[in-house]
């Protein structure tokens, strides 16, 4: 009996170095960066947002889509703690943004939809104003920022006075001064507005290098092409209610659509919006 159980014993061993094991990648489990729950905002007689719920992961770029008034610029002044809510709930890096503002604050970078530089200042003086109201240190902001000047073509520009500057290059700045202290996560609301081609391709370059390095973002843009070219997965609100979300083939395929523009006009119509 002895022998036999030695015998299984034997024939049970196996020598690994004899065996090739089939090479398994590691799961990659990303963190929720952004997280929208049940979000409401009523001006008066007017919801601006309503019922909002959605999630954005570490390293992924959201592209938030609409109409003009569909709500877009309220969502991204609640989850930068400009705006209070009326009712639901934003976590924005794992914290409450009404109950963490300060918090939240260092990890967020925002790119607002009209242009804030000051124009008595020069590009470079711009971007450190902002580099040192995040109190970084000085090394580390001057690095940065010649850094950042180089990737949007404005090193040569960036001892000028911004109220020289055209328009386009005003939106790098500022894409610049929301970005210098390398947050976390990224609020860019339509950044490229105003740029020509040229101007808009280097963003765009510089918005994907954004992602390779694990950054969150939400992007809001009346550009569909630039949707498609930047966006893993894309939000449609219209009069403050999400009413297609989804990766941009899944919604193309839902649609019947060839591209993204058909989706957003089959959804939101052809009548002309104004702002309100």
């Amino acid at each position: 009996m002895k022998k036999r159980v030695s015998q299984l014993h034997e024939a049970e061993t196996i020598n690994a170095d004899s065996v090739t094991f089939p090479k398994v990648e590691p799961m990659v489990t990303r963190q929720v960066a952004i997280a929208i729950d049940r979000l409401t905002k009523r001006f008066e007689d007017v919801t601006a947002v309503d019922d909002l719920s959605l999630k954005v992961e570490e390293g992924e770029l959201f592209g938030l889509l609409g109409p003009n008034g569909a709500g877009k610029t309220t969502t991204i002044n609640i989850l930068c703690g400009l705006l209070e809510p009326t009712s639901g709930s934003v976590v924005v890096g794992g914290y409450d943004v009404q109950k963490f503002p300060g918090r939240v604050k260092e990890l967020i970078g925002v790119c607002p939809q009209d242009t804030a530089v000051f124009s008595y200042l020069t590009g470079k003086e711009n971007v450190e104003l902002f580099g040192n109201l995040h109190a970084m240190p000085r090394e580390k902001l001057k690095q940065n920022t010649q850094e950042l000047l180089g990737k949007l073509s404005l090193l040569e520009d960036a001892d000028r006075r911004v109220s020289k500057y055209s328009s386009g290059m005003r939106r790098r700045t500022n894409l610049i001064m929301a970005l210098v202290h390398d947050p976390e996560i990224a609020f860019l609301d339509e950044p490229t507005v105003a740029m020509d081609v040229q101007s808009r391709h280097a963003v765009w370059d510089f918005i994907k290098d954004l992602k390779r390095r694990n950054k969150a973002i939400i992007l809001t843009t009346h550009y569909m092409e630039e949707a498609e070219e930047l966006s893993d997965r894309v939000g449609i609100i219209d009069h403050g209610k999400l009413i297609a979300l989804g990766s941009q083939n899944q919604l193309k395929d839902r649609f019947r659509a060839e591209n993204l523009e058909e989706v957003f006009i089959q959804l939101t119509g052809r009548r002309i919006r104004e702002d309100v």
